[in-house]
């Protein structure tokens, strides 16, 4: 008899619906975010010239296989990344310094240097976000047999050193080659380049050639 004569005062009902909404949103942002980590914020950090050395070793020597059947259409880019944000817009917001976005999070002003030459650009569009191992390389090393949801992974790995701004006509003259095919013009970051190109090979199970090893072995050396 006393329950039927229960009332809720206005704060009290209130509060219940302030946390009715409180437990909804969780709900809403628990599901929205369940197993997707925020993008990192600054690139991964190199590997030792030794570390490299041992990835290098444990690569299978292959001839490259034919770019029949190999389009950028099938490595998908660039993902949603959340907050607006896609993957080249997340790779420009972390290699640049001061860059501020619009709404979209389209990059609207900052200053970037890139790390294959040395320059420094102050709009977005004078740079390409450059794949380490580039679609096409990774097509004829063994990205053929993927499916089109690892070849994704992929094309939009912001874990792995694979992901760079970079000048766009440096970019475009590197275009699908290996190391034993261009090497970036800034000497100075050819060990990194070699660090780099390893690590993504080898997470990745892709193969190399006996020049690309050489190559690749002769940059180590600058470390």
């Amino acid at each position: 008899m006393a329950a039927r004569g229960f009332r809720l005062s206005v704060t009290q009902r209130t509060l219940l619906v302030i946390a009715v909404l409180a437990v909804a949103l969780f709900g809403y942002w628990a599901t929205r975010g369940a197993g997707a980590a925020p993008p990192p914020s600054s690139a991964p950090v190199p590997v030792s010239a030794g570390d490299a050395q041992k990835q290098l070793d444990e690569l299978t020597i292959a001839a490259r296989t034919s770019m029949d059947g190999y389009s950028r259409e099938k490595f998908p880019h660039w993902d949603s990344q959340g907050s607006n944000c896609d993957t080249r817009e997340v790779v420009l917001k972390r290699d640049g310094k001061d860059v501020k976005t619009d709404k979209d999070c389209k990059p609207t002003s900052g200053t970037w240097t890139s790390v294959y030459d040395d320059e420094t650009w102050t709009k977005p569009t004078d740079l390409d976000i450059d794949h380490m191992v580039p679609l096409g390389q990774a097509w004829a090393s063994g990205a053929k047999a993927w499916t089109t949801e690892k070849r994704e992974q992929f094309a939009n790995d912001l874990t792995r050193p694979q992901l760079f701004a970079v000048t766009d006509n440096v970019n475009q003259q590197k275009s699908d080659k290996a190391p034993d095919q261009w090497k970036p013009p800034l000497v100075a970051f050819w060990c990194t380049y070699a660090t780099d190109w390893i690590v993504v090979k080898h997470y990745y199970g892709l193969t190399i050639t006996q020049a690309e090893k050489t190559a690749l072995t002769d940059m180590l050396r600058r470390c």
